[in-house]
């Protein structure tokens, strides 16, 4: 018997996610953007509470709507409740938000280099996928007056460049598409600029969230979409009923309320940040100037993969892609200040 699947998802290739160690304490871990940090306090005071002395409330289901998480991040951003939507980590609202909107045929874009699993996301979907290119200044290329796609995804900053889009360019971008405009600001709280301004002046302009990186909370699978209602509403009907369970609601709320602490440490990691840019480039690196919680470092002899595997001879782990765009550097997330050290004590000694 033939096992009927799908031709696309035959033929299709699955997405890679960043290597994970299973001796992951013996490695400084620089290649998937974690946090260095731990979490808010309150976060863990959060889920004690939600536990309780013998975790009884986890026999009970959760909070469908998760009113509580979606009420904490409307009063932080400025927005009515109705605008916003919790998600099982922001992969969750890019893969519904194809579902939403795209058919079988229709094409949605993105740019390339750039989140390589939307091109994952875009041929489960049996969609067609479009990329644009970036200038030498990290410009968007060729994008048309009117673009008549269904969706374009547009990451800023951008990973892996770590370059942002200004709010003016993101603006224009909203004003030449017919279809939608998703940005995703996974690496916003980083960033100097947000466009979720423009969800409010424009239909059609979506904003994505992640907690993974800025909140420390990537083992909790938390996201969440700012838009436009009746956006909002569509994504209510086809996620999972029960897509988010009691320990990561209350986290999402807690770490939400937290922003002291919060601040705290996006000041921690972006000094970390600028102080280890300028020493890459004392060390004859190329690093585009970032605007996330990692660096796009590349060596004068444009050999990403040589520097990739002194590094890990180190047992310091980066990350390298493949991609004809990127193989001649490196993306390094910023972790603490000694941990950078070491990346630099050794490319000071053998690169």
């Amino acid at each position: 018997m033939t096992i009927p699947l799908r031709k696309n998802i035959v033929e299709m290739a699955g997405y890679v996610p960043g290597f994970q160690p299973e001796d992951a304490d013996q490695w400084i871990k620089l290649n998937t953007n974690e946090n260095p940090y731990p979490p808010s306090p309150k976060v863990l005071e959060a889920i004690q509470k939600e536990l309780g002395g013998d975790g009884a409330s986890l026999r009970q289901y959760p909070d469908a709507a998760s009113r509580a998480a979606r009420q904490a991040a409307a009063d932080l951003y400025g927005f009515d409740v109705d605008w916003l939507i919790m998600a099982n980590g922001s992969d969750e609202l890019l893969n519904n938000l194809i579902r939403a909107f795209a058919d079988e045929g229709d094409e949605v874009a993105f740019v390339q280099p750039s989140y390589s699993y939307y091109g994952t996301l875009i041929d489960i979907q049996g969609a067609t996928i479009r990329t644009f290119s970036l200038t030498d200044q990290f410009k968007l290329a060729d994008f048309p007056e009117r673009y008549q796609g269904k969706l374009f995804f547009l990451t800023s900053p951008n990973a892996p460049l770590g370059v942002s889009f200004s709010l003016a360019e993101i603006e224009d971008i909203a004003q030449r598409c017919d279809g939608m405009l998703v940005v995703d600001e996974a690496y916003a709280d980083f960033a100097s600029e947000t466009a979720l301004p423009l969800v409010k002046k424009y239909k059609n302009v979506i904003v994505t969230r992640t907690f993974s990186k800025s909140y420390a909370l990537a083992g909790m699978r938390l996201g969440l979409a700012v838009a436009h209602p009746q956006v909002v509403a569509a994504l209510d009907k086809i996620r999972d009923h029960y897509h988010l369970d009691r320990l990561a609601l209350v986290a999402a709320e807690a770490a939400l309320k937290d922003q002291g602490y919060l601040q705290q440490r996006l000041e921690q990691i972006c000094t970390t940040r600028q102080w280890f840019s300028q020493q890459l480039r004392e060390l004859g690196f190329s690093v585009p100037p970032s605007q996330t919680n990692f660096v796009f470092a590349c060596p004068a002899d444009g050999d990403g993969q040589r520097v990739f595997e002194l590094l890990k001879q180190h047992k310091i782990l980066v990350r390298h892609f493949s991609d004809p765009l990127l193989k001649h550097g490196l993306r390094i997330s910023i972790g603490t200040r000694e941990e950078m050290e070491a990346i630099l004590n050794v490319l000071g000694a053998e690169c």
